[in-house]
């Protein structure tokens, strides 16, 4: 197969491996042309195989980032493919890096058995280098393409994402090792091909094994008990949504919305109504008028109320720095809490100061601020932390809410920026892991969906559909001990980090030494 074919067709099995697609089977094959192409190539080659199935996969995976920037960011069309292909070569790079390294070791560890053993940590070192670098997009982190396959990512609550991106590139690395015995005559029977399978068998049975047991000690843990929380979907047109002649109108809806929540359900009281990211389309600090009104509901429903707004932070006579901030009222409409947007998000926010030159292309890209603490929500039946929007992507920043007390999490956000594209089914879907990782559910309000409940052991209890005005309730369920993943963190990827780091040291060696021997 030609190495250029093989490239590409690794980027479409990728692509088609993540929602909006949901082929994630594809996932455990989706290496296996790009690595075959590595066996015999030099690590320069390889890399620019590896770097063109990046570019073609992320072009792919985040398309609807052109959507977001051209349509709502007032970014010109050109401008905005040109930006994807640019963000698309940059997570390119993280493939073509991959493919390098994967021939570099090849070259001085012939038999290909090495594949099975170096490829694994090689990745999930390049995905957590790709989650912290810079500002961080651990976005379509291979694990994730596993989101439905329940039994298999239950590691997580021990190794994170990144124990399934591991297992599946393993699995890859395995596949490519047989058609490599095919093609170069080699017996499965020697030492390294028989230690390759049972090593490859062993990791995904266990892994199997656990997730089963995982799920079945979770559903009969003792002394669990439920929240029950309603989350509003009120559909706001992002055309609309800070247009001064709609603002009575999307409160309205969003009035009417959580009256018929708690009203349809008043023989099994709500605890806790949700509102999605920036549901108020003027700050609610401010606007004496609106905020009475929201008051008002309140105290008239008797339900504490979790919802987002702008918040200002310093006005000045050149620009405002504005918070991306979740206000909990209590049951008498007063605030109790406020949790403040600690990452955010890259054009959509802010513009990163080394593309500065971007300001001079776009007019509507905000000029916010990060928050600086991890604030604990105390709700009527548990404690909560709160992730907005893309935050819930960051497993770390996830991880030091529950860690620091949270007994469930709420998420709210806006995705109308990506319309129908597959942003929403893929945000949702990274959603599963946190809730995995930290065995807490996860509660999640979109103003234009996908809203919805995700349990401890990441079942997807209820959603809703995309572009409909809709309120849902159910009751998460909180009791859970800590994970190893939640005291421990990234300490699985950074071993693997380290193993590649004391692998490329050990190769280098070994080619030091054979260029110092006698002709």
């Amino acid at each position: 197969m030609p190495h250029f074919v093989a490239a590409f067709l690794s980027s479409i099995l990728l692509i088609l491996s993540f929602p909006q697609f949901h082929l994630g089977t594809l996932a455990w094959i989706s290496l296996v042309p790009l690595l075959l192409s590595c066996r015999g190539t030099s690590p320069q080659r390889a890399f620019l195989y590896g770097w063109i199935t990046g570019i073609i996969a992320f072009s792919g995976i985040v398309y609807w980032i052109v959507i977001a920037m051209h349509q709502y960011g007032n970014i010109p069309f050109l401008s905005s493919v040109m930006i994807l292909i640019l963000f698309a070569a940059y997570l390119g790079l993280f493939v073509g890096i991959f493919a390098a390294l994967v021939s570099f070791f090849l070259r001085y560890f012939p038999h290909p058995s090495a594949l099975v053993w170096a490829a694994p940590p090689t990745w999930v070192s390049l995905e957590i280098l790709r989650t912290h670098l810079f500002t961080g997009c651990p976005w379509a982190l291979l694990g994730y393409s596993q989101y439905q396959w329940l039994s298999i990512i239950q590691i997580a609550d021990i190794t994170g994402v990144y124990g399934v991106s591991f297992l599946v590139v393993m699995v890859n690395a395995f596949l490519t090792l047989l058609i490599l015995s095919f093609r170069e005559r080699l017996t499965i029977r020697t030492a390294p091909m028989a230690m390759s399978a049972v090593i490859t068998i062993t990791f995904f049975a266990l892994t199997m094994l656990y997730g089963e047991l995982r799920q079945k000690a979770i559903h009969n843990t003792p002394d669990q008990r439920g929240v029950r929380l309603g989350l509003i979907q009120a559909n706001i047109d992002q055309g609309q949504k800070w247009d001064p002649a709609f603002r009575q109108e999307t409160m309205d809806r969003y009035f009417n919305l959580t009256t018929q929540a708690i009203e349809d359900h008043g023989s099994d009281p709500v605890d806790l109504i949700v509102w999605p990211e920036a549901a108020t389309p003027f700050v609610f600090a401010i606007e004496e008028t609106f905020r009475d009104q929201i008051t008002a509901l309140v105290h008239t429903q008797q339900t504490p109320l979790l919802f987002g707004s702008v918040a200002v932070k310093e006005i000045t006579k050149e620009s405002a720095q504005l918070l991306n901030r979740a206000y909990l009222l209590s049951s008498q409409g007063t605030v109790l809490n406020y949790y403040d947007k600690i990452h955010l998000v890259p054009f959509g926010e802010y513009v990163p100061q080394f593309l500065a030159f971007v300001n001079k292309l776009a007019h509507g890209i905000s000029d916010y601020v990060p928050g600086n603490e991890h604030t604990i929500m105390s709700g009527p039946h548990g404690r909560f932390g709160v992730a907005i929007c893309f935050e819930v992507i960051y497993p770390d920043l996830v991880r030091q809410f529950v860690k620091q007390g949270a007994e469930y999490m709420v998420t709210i956000t806006n995705d109308a920026w990506y319309d129908r594209s597959s942003a929403p089914y893929q945000h949702f879907s990274m959603v599963v892991f946190r809730a995995i990782e930290n065995r807490v559910p996860f509660a999640r309000a979109a103003n234009t969906g996908i809203s919805g409940f995700i349990d401890a052991d990441g079942s997807i209890k209820r959603t809703t559909d995309l572009f409909t005005q809709t309120a849902i309730v159910d009751t998460v369920t909180v009791g859970l001990d800590r994970t190893v993943y939640t005291i421990y963190g990234d300490v699985f990827a950074y071993t693997c980090a380290g193993f590649v780091l004391g692998f490329i040291f050990l190769t280098l060696g070994l080619q030091k030494r054979r260029k110092g021997r006698p002709m």
